[in-house]
């Protein structure tokens, strides 16, 4: 009885860790669809896609959080900043999601961005999209 109490609350404990995962996933997807609905970039149903992909990303080993970003792109927060774990991760995502792309915060960005309305509003632009990465452009 007693095993089977630890591992309830043990399954209760990984549901409200994966839900608190990916909230700044959510936080972003409905950031777009409620506050930029008229100005937005792609169809509504592309957004809810990206929250798939960007509840992913989460869960890579690392990323520290993720966001939807209004150009399509998936904004994250690395664990480790390096060129290695950058490399990796990248690498990683392309390999899971070759038609997304990722953008990488910095430190800096999200010091004067807080809100999710501005990280939203950034621009994936700059990153390289995995279609050049993997060569299917």
């Amino acid at each position: 009885m007693t095993r089977l109490v630890a591992a309830a609350i043990a399954l209760m404990l990984a549901a409200n860790a994966a839900r608190a995962e990916s909230e700044n996933c959510r936080r972003s997807r409905e950031y777009l669809l409620q506050n930029l609905a008229g100005d937005l970039t792609l169809p509504p149903q592309a957004y809810n896609d990206l929250f798939k992909i960007c509840s992913a990303a989460v869960a890579m080993s690392n990323i520290k959080d993720a966001y939807i970003l209004k150009d399509g792109g998936i904004a994250v927060v690395p664990k480790q900043d390096s060129v290695p774990a950058t490399a990796a991760t990248l690498s990683q995502f392309c390999d899971s999601y070759p038609r997304a792309t990722l953008r990488f915060l910095t430190r800096k960005e999200m010091q004067s961005t807080k809100t999710i309305g501005g990280i939203v509003q950034m621009s994936s632009g700059s990153a390289t999209p995995c279609k050049k990465i993997k060569g299917l452009t």
